[in-house]
Order: structure tokens, then sequence, then C-alpha cells
């Protein structure tokens, strides 16, 4: 074997075979790189969960205050509405007493020109009246007032007749109709 010494005195080859019959700790080093990077993975993996699970309660708390806001605004007139309702019912009640006689024919077409531009008014904010004659008694939109003898059978437990109109505010009841029912 040839020596092979470089400038300094040393041999390259001892040089090699001590490293080579060294015993470097390979899983420590490993594993001491291997821990911090998996901490901060874990970290990482944790910090991600809460985003996401603060970013989709963000989402759900702006769908939701959206949403009421959407509710206020379609209901937000239904106090004026429930108090101009009498109203309605006084110029339905004046229609209904003044008769069509020729002196009274400037009366009534006034009056009835007041009452169409009052719904017509109310009806584009929202206001929808109810259809109940006819139709079959439901609790959630009538209030049943008495009930009659009807000869009729197809008219048991219909409404025969309105003592007063119910209203719709969008889809929600401001007004349940008061109605006599066929028994």
């Amino acid at each position: 074997m040839q020596d092979n010494k470089t400038e300094n005195g040393i041999n390259e080859n001892e040089v090699n075979d001590s490293i080579e019959n060294q015993e470097l700790p390979a899983e420590e080093t490993q594993e001491t790189v291997l821990d911090p990077i998996q901490k901060i993975e874990a970290e990482l993996a944790e910090m991600k969960d809460k985003y996401i699970r603060l970013y989709s309660e963000f989402e759900n708390f702006r769908r939701r205050t959206s949403k009421e806001k959407m509710e206020l605004v379609k209901t937000a007139g239904e106090d004026i509405m429930i108090s101009v309702l009498p109203i309605l019912d006084d110029f339905e009640r004046a229609l209904k007493a003044i008769g069509n006689d020729d002196s009274t024919k400037a009366i009534r077409e006034g009056i009835e020109l007041i009452y169409h531009k009052t719904v017509k008014t109310l009806q584009s904010k929202g206001l929808v009246k109810m259809e109940s004659i006819g139709k079959p008694f439901d609790s959630d939109l009538h209030e049943a007032i008495t009930q009659i003898p009807v000869t009729d059978a197809q008219q048991k437990g219909k409404v025969v007749d309105e003592v007063e109109a119910g209203y719709f505010l969008g889809e929600k009841v401001i007004r349940f109709a008061k109605v006599v029912i066929g028994a």
C-alpha cells in the first residue's frame, strides 16, 4: 500500500478509515431533527384547524346577521301596518253604509278613490289581505267568532262569513281573520 501523505504529513487513508470506523449516533441525529419538525407540523395542523373553525364560525355569523337584517327590513313597518288596519276596516264599513244612490255617488267615489289608493300603497309595502270565505277553517290563520248551522254539508268546517279581514305582511300573519264557521 502506498502512503498518501499530504503536505501536513497526514495520511489520507488513515483519515478516511477513522471517519468510516467512527460511530455516529445516526438515530439520535434523525430523531432530534424529526422531533422539532413533527412538533412544528403538529402545531401547524392545529393552527389550520383553528383557522378553519374560526373562518366557518365567522361565515355562519355573517349569514345569520344578514338573514336577520333581511327579516327586519321585511317586517320593519309591521307596527305601522297594524295601526293602519282599523282605518281600512272603517273605509270598508263606510263603503257598505253608503248606498249607490245618485245623491251619495260623489261621496262614494271619493271614499273609494282614497280607499283604493291606500290599499295599493300598503300592498306595495307587502300587505296582503287574506281570502277566507269558502275556505276550510285554519286556526293558524283564522279566529273563530261563532259557528252557525248550515244546510249544505260541503259548508261544514268552512268559513261562511268574515267579521274582520285578516292580513299578511309578506308571509307572516299580522292579523288573524275573525270568521264565522259552518257547523
